[in-house]
């Protein structure tokens, strides 16, 4: 397997790759392997510290255990020790869009000929 440095320096890819954070974050799926990437996704780099984010709580653990072989893989990956730490955080969770409650004004309206004269506003302010 060729070193991450040794091959971006041979593909002349562009400058957004060429900064030490694009270097290890691309590099991270392949050190990692393909069922860990599958479960995580690097971030950012900050002071040497290679932000990635996984599923879960148990990903988290079980990736804090492999730490060392991990940095180990993405030294040997980019060719020099751009990643010293690796901090694993869990991803944040997707909101799903909700709707939006129908809105019932006449509902809090006590007394029914007042309502029903409500309702009827409305409805001739709608059509």
């Amino acid at each position: 397997m060729e070193r991450a440095g040794r091959l971006l320096g041979k593909l002349k890819l562009s400058p957004e790759l060429a900064d030490p954070e694009s270097r290890a974050c691309a590099a991270w799926a392949p050190a990692a392997g393909k069922k860990i990437a599958e479960h995580t996704r690097a971030r950012a780099l900050v002071r040497g510290a290679l932000v990635v984010e996984v599923e879960d709580q148990v990903w988290q653990r079980q990736l804090s255990t492999l730490r060392h072989f991990l940095l180990r893989n993405l030294t040997e990956m980019l060719g020099e020790q751009l990643v010293t730490e690796l901090d694993f955080r869990p991803m944040p969770k997707r909101m799903m869009p909700q709707r939006a409650e129908k809105a019932r004004p006449a509902e809090g309206i006590a007394d029914p000929v007042l309502e029903m004269l409500y309702k009827r506003s409305r409805k001739k302010g709608t059509a």
